[in-house]
């Protein structure tokens, strides 16, 4: 049977998932011949489309609003093809995605889901025959029901066939629920970890393929080989012992920076000592949020902000620059709050650490998202501006701020259609 034209809109936040989703397709013998068009921007979108394709768009929630126009335009130039959305806005707000225009919402892991779906419309089937589907039928949601989680060893962690690279996802879900994060809501409040020999696998190939930087994709880059909240050090260390034999004395590789983070209570000596050496950043990622214990505790980050001053001075000690993220803007923040997360940000550039500044944006799917945009106060607003001018912040807090509020107003709307 023939196969139906896969297009993807491959561009901004939606990347990695779509490498890892037509990976998948590559992999099974079913799929692995089937056209995949990458396209970048609107007008590529619709000079790939043709009558029948699937069209696959993966976003997250602040991009909602920018896809949903977007997709309008492409369907009046371009009609006949039905656009499946997936990726954590479209879980966590399925019926707002498919009001917005699309034919279908992928609830949950797509790997299995796209090799299914494909399968489906080749053969004429319905597609919420597939499992971890859903669209409007009379104005309401109807699903197969979610997708099942998948094993990551199971699938490939990037499109070798198309030379799709990204960072190499290593765990997949996250014990902790934070109350702000859309992650552990996404893929369940449990760790898996993809194996060593994955990983060696994949980073063999990057190296045979001259690709010389190794990064990595996981909520927490210290819990890797961890059931629990307590590190597994002797599986971190052989994870990075693997990758630095494979990718060779000229590649470089990244961990606990860029794009993951390391928790302020597993930043110690000993974590310090394996990471400098094998690693060859000279940052950490610290995720600190706030410098009021009131705010940690009420967002369940399960960390304190003395460990947030610890792991910075031990990062120090040992060679890195802490980034401390910080999340501005939390619900029931009060003066006390910000006078704290003040005091925090100022005794963190005084160690020699670097703020790395975020809005709090109320995300669909997590047990904030009904809570007002983050607003960030004028102590804060002093700080950050100073600490901005002497180069000890840096970040995407004023923008966060207007996208903070569209999403806001967009929930209100969603709400009341509901």
């Amino acid at each position: 049977m023939p196969l139906p034209k896969l297009v993807v809109h491959h561009a901004r936040n939606g990347i990695v998932s779509l490498n890892v989703l037509t990976a998948a397709l590559r992999a099974d013998a079913r799929t692995a011949g089937l056209e995949i068009v990458f396209a970048k921007d609107e007008d590529a979108l619709v000079a790939a489309i043709t009558p029948g394709a699937i069209v696959a768009w993966s976003f997250y929630s602040p991009e909602s609003a920018e896809m949903a126009k977007m997709l309008g335009s492409v369907r009046e130039r371009a009609p006949g093809a039905l656009h499946v959305a997936g990726g954590v806005h479209a879980t966590a707000e399925p019926l707002d995605t498919l009001n917005s225009g699309f034919d279908l919402v992928a609830l949950g892991e797509g790997e299995r889901t796209i090799v299914d779906l494909v399968l489906a419309v080749a053969a004429g089937a319905d597609p919420l025959t597939v499992r971890g589907l859903g669209r409007l039928e009379k104005g309401e949601l109807k699903t197969s029901g979610r997708s099942e989680p998948v094993e990551l060893d199971a699938h490939p962690a990037f499109n070798l066939p198309d030379r799709k690279f990204n960072a190499i996802e290593i765990t997949r879900g996250c014990i902790y629920a934070c109350a702000f994060c859309q992650t552990p809501f996404m893929f369940k409040a449990r760790f898996r970890h993809r194996s060593i020999d994955s990983v060696r696998e994949h980073v063999r190939i990057m190296r045979r393929e001259r690709l010389r930087y190794v990064r990595f994709v996981t909520p927490t880059s210290l819990s890797y080989g961890s059931e629990t909240t307590e590190p597994n050090l002797a599986a971190v260390e052989a994870l990075l012992e693997a990758c630095r034999e494979e990718i060779g004395p000229e590649g470089k590789l990244f961990f606990g920076t860029f794009p993951s983070e390391v928790r302020p209570e597993h930043v110690t000596p000993e974590a310090l000592q394996l990471l400098r050496r094998w690693v060859d950043n000279d940052n950490l990622v610290i995720g600190g949020q706030s410098g009021s214990q009131r705010v940690l505790d009420q967002t369940r980050r399960d960390h304190s902000v003395e460990d947030v001053v610890r792991a910075s001075r031990l990062a120090i000690e040992h060679g890195f620059v802490p980034n401390v993220d910080f999340l501005f803007g939390l619900p029931n923040e009060d003066g006390t709050d910000h006078e704290a997360t003040v005091t925090l940000m100022q005794t963190l550039s005084e160690l020699g650490a670097r703020v790395h500044s975020h809005t709090f944006m109320p995300l669909p799917g997590t047990p904030l998202r009904d809570a007002p945009a983050g607003e960030v106060g004028e102590p804060v607003r002093r700080e950050l501006a100073r600490l901005e001018a002497h180069g000890r912040a840096y970040g995407q807090w004023r923008a966060q701020v207007v996208t903070a509020e569209r999403l806001a107003q967009r929930r209100v709307r969603t709400t009341s259609r509901g």
